[in-house]
């Protein structure tokens, strides 16, 4: 099946949109990468333009901001803790934007798009106290 980007078959109406011409290449989409915690693993996607997209399929290291000392470190990624996106990936490891996973000096948010830009950044999450 392909996955089209384009407009809907139906009008605001409701009645049907008869299109004046057939589907474009251009107008077609990907299916979503999941990149998961595994072994660095990345793949390279020609976009529109003739560019080229790096997409990570699977990431074990983030790049972790620290507020406190304002440094970035590499930081060994250990499991998913929570996942706005979907409360399915938690189980599965799925790394999205704004995932919560844990790491040996506490958790951090995913702050970049690892299966879009090809890179795990991450901040860590400062609790506060009540």
């Amino acid at each position: 099946m392909v996955i089209n980007q384009r407009r809907s078959k139906k009008k605001p109406s409701g009645a049907r949109y008869i299109s004046g011409r057939k589907k474009r290449q251009f107008e077609s989409g990907n299916n979503p990468t999941l990149p998961k915690i595994d072994a660095v693993k990345k793949r390279t996607d020609r976009v529109i333009g003739g560019n080229s997209k790096t997409r990570f399929l699977s990431a074990d290291v983030a790049n972790v901001y620290d507020p406190k000392t304002k440094k970035y470190s590499k930081m060994k990624i250990l499991s998913v803790v929570k996942n706005p996106a979907n409360r399915h990936y938690v189980r599965r490891n799925v790394l999205t934007k704004g995932t919560v996973f844990s790491t040996d000096k506490g958790e951090a948010k995913v702050t970049s798009r690892p299966g879009q830009e090809g890179t795990v950044n991450a901040v860590f999450i400062i609790e506060e106290k009540k």
